[in-house]
């Protein structure tokens, strides 16, 4: 009799092992598709993201240049029954939760690089030599020439900033707690409990 009593603990603890194994799985990735839609989304789930100041380019999402962000974030089943979502991004803390940085002088070098990338110098008449002419040479007034120029503009800004002032990044969370997440991982544990007598 304590035999099969303890056959019926062992399987029921085997199930349960089980359950708790396929409902962090599935909990992974849900959290890893609904952070990666909110790049989609340029919310956090129904939060919206501040818009750039500069050049609101509609062609390149907020927070996508390079892609690298979005692609950096990972998520883990821990040996301790949690999931673990990370990035390995340096900037992806200052994105997320927002705050301050101090001006150094290599950023400011930085930024007349990109001053001097998006111009590509200046022209004999003072204008990039990146903008697109009319036939009598002069700078068309179109889409793309205002977007340079308002990105040029930026950059020329940000270098003229004095070392040791601060800039302000505004907070565009895409990894956190969020009620909509919450409701969704319940969601994920009621469905895997209710099919726990097919484990």
């Amino acid at each position: 009799m304590a035999e099969k009593s303890n056959q019926v603990t062992r399987d029921l603890q085997r199930r349960i092992n089980l359950l708790v194994r396929e409902t962090l799985k599935d909990i992974r990735t849900e959290a890893l598709d609904e952070f990666d839609r909110n790049f989609e989304r340029e919310a956090f789930f129904n939060e919206k993201w501040a818009r750039r100041k500069f050049n609101d380019d509609k062609s390149r999402g907020l927070l996508v240049q390079t892609g690298n962000l979005r692609r950096s974030i990972t998520g883990r089943v821990t040996d301790r029954d949690s999931v673990v979502i990370e990035t390995t991004e340096p900037y992806a803390r200052i994105h997320n939760e927002g705050g301050t940085i101090t001006v150094t002088r290599k950023m400011k070098k930085y930024f007349w690089y990109r001053y001097q990338t998006v111009t590509g110098g200046k022209a004999a008449d003072g204008f990039s030599k990146n903008l697109q002419r009319k036939k009598n040479g002069a700078p068309r007034n179109n889409k793309r020439n205002r977007a340079l120029t308002a990105e040029a503009e930026f950059y020329r800004a940000m270098a003229m900033k004095k070392a040791g002032s601060k800039i302000t990044i505004p907070k565009r969370q895409f990894i956190g707690n969020h009620p909509d997440l919450e409701k969704l991982l319940k969601e994920i544990f009621y469905n895997n409990a209710k099919n726990f007598d097919a484990l």
